[in-house]
């Protein structure tokens, strides 16, 4: 390099120099020292130093938005759609999630939001008629989605109406039935419950029913007991499916809460969707009219369409709890201060959140992929199934990760975490356990039933 170059690199350099912060600087430090060692580091060691300078020069960066849905899936909706989500999203932020955790620690229903419920208009979302929405099956789960991503309870709540009761009506019932019973649900001046599970008889209702029903003349005669039914201590019906002693084949009733001999009990000391008032339903020669009876459920196979329909349901259930925990454990670790520092810049921790957001985002794909075959008309019980067991395995995953990263902080209510990691083992288990749902789908994969 020439002199007259030289000379120009310096003028350009005293030019730029701060000379108040260098007198400063000075005082602090031998600048004579620290040009040499400066002059002896790498480019690389260069740019790291600049970068902790940068770092520590008190401008600080806004991190990024917290949201679970790293692929946008939620961009694909119709404009439409997309707003009914929010709308959704909007009423669980503002409604239930200042109060989730009060109700949920008291074991009691906000009953008061049922008609704050109602004004959202999405009961029977994807019914055709009666009042009801016609939308795709794709919309229903982004919806049962947002409900679980604040509080599962209420998604509970609202799928056992929405999903199971209605559904029972809309796929079994006369066409009078549905006329009767589906507006006035939708608009949810009547609340539903549904009826399978039994004390003895979980998940293996397939193989047989011990509440039995009877025909005498006009009227059915129902004996037998119903466990875990969801709604049912305030329910105006319930859906009580029973084996008939004259065929042996299921039969589905409307069982109204005034008939004689049905009696609800609420179920005490849960640990998981406190809030969802499930109840030991027993019926005692309990006498229901043909009328009420669903004129299109003849076999176990009616039963299992209205299953099917709802256990895609329940897999958008587990991707909205997984959701919500990530979502949560996520905004804590971008809050929570170790060492000087969020501990969300450390290596551990962001190694768990990756781990967390690739189930979610596997779940949230497997399950989008469902609902596009529902939507067709393709989905079979194995599809509804593997999304089941999938996804409940993996939700459970990142519940019990978010739970690690809240620390001591985890198990205590205020922080929300405790309520999903408990919530996430009931829906785990219900409509079908995962030894269920995977004999259903090896069965479909091996051509071989490993059913006992």
């Amino acid at each position: 390099m020439g002199f007259l170059e030289s000379f120009s690199e310096i003028r350009t350099l005293l030019k730029n120099i701060d000379l108040d912060a260098l007198g400063k600087l000075s005082k602090k430090v031998d600048l004579n020292r620290m040009m040499g060692v400066v002059s002896k580091m790498s480019e690389e060691d260069l740019g790291k130093m600049l970068k902790f300078m940068e770092a520590g020069s008190g401008k600080k960066k806004a991190p990024p938005v917290v949201n679970g849905d790293f692929y946008e899936l939620s961009a694909t909706l119709t404009g439409e759609d997309r707003e009914i989500q929010l709308k959704v999203r909007d009423f669980m932020e503002t409604e239930i999630r200042p109060i989730a955790n009060e109700y949920w620690n008291k074991a009691q229903f906000p009953m008061h939001i049922i008609p704050l419920m109602a004004k959202l208009n999405i009961c029977g979302l994807t019914y055709k008629g009666y009042g009801c929405g016609g939308k795709s099956a794709l919309l229903e789960g982004f919806v049962a989605m947002e409900m679980a991503r604040v509080d599962s309870s209420i998604s509970t709540f609202f799928g056992v109406h929405s999903g199971l009761a209605m559904g029972s009506i809309y796929l079994c019932g006369s066409e009078e039935q549905k006329r009767h019973w589906l507006p006035v649900m939708q608009r949810m001046e009547l609340i539903g419950a549904f009826g399978l599970t039994e004390p003895e008889v979980g998940s293996g209702v397939a193989g047989g029913l011990t509440t039995t029903c009877e025909r005498k003349g006009d009227e059915w005669v129902i004996n037998g007991q119903k466990k875990w039914i969801g709604n049912a201590t305030f329910s105006d019906i319930t859906i009580i499916w029973a084996r008939d002693l004259a065929d042996n084949q299921v039969k589905g009733f409307i069982v109204r809460k005034e008939n004689p001999g049905f009696v609800a009990e609420k179920m005490q000391d849960k640990m998981a969707l406190r809030t969802v008032q499930n109840a030991l339903i027993t019926l005692t020669d309990c006498r229901v009219p043909e009328t009420d009876r669903l004129q299109n459920a003849n076999s176990f196979k009616d039963t299992a369409n209205v299953l099917r329909m709802t256990r895609a349901g329940v897999a958008w259930q587990a991707v909205g709890c997984g959701r919500g925990a990530y979502e949560l454990a996520l905004k804590y670790t971008l809050e929570r201060k170790q060492f000087g520092r969020p501990i969300a810049g450390f290596q551990l921790v962001q190694d768990l959140l990756v781990t967390m957001l690739g189930d979610l985002t596997a779940m949230q794909t497997l399950v989008y992929r469902l609902s596009q075959l529902q939507d067709g008309g393709v989905l079979t019980d194995e599809h509804a199934s593997l999304a089941k067991v999938f996804s409940t395995l993996r939700m459970r995953s990142i519940v019990d990760h978010a739970r690690e990263l809240f620390g001591g902080n985890g198990i205590l209510l205020e922080y929300d975490i405790a309520r999903f990691v408990a919530d996430a083992e009931a829906i785990y288990s219900y409509e079908g356990t995962k030894e269920i749902n995977s004999l259903i789908v090896g069965r479909a994969i091996t051509g071989e039933s490993a059913f006992v």
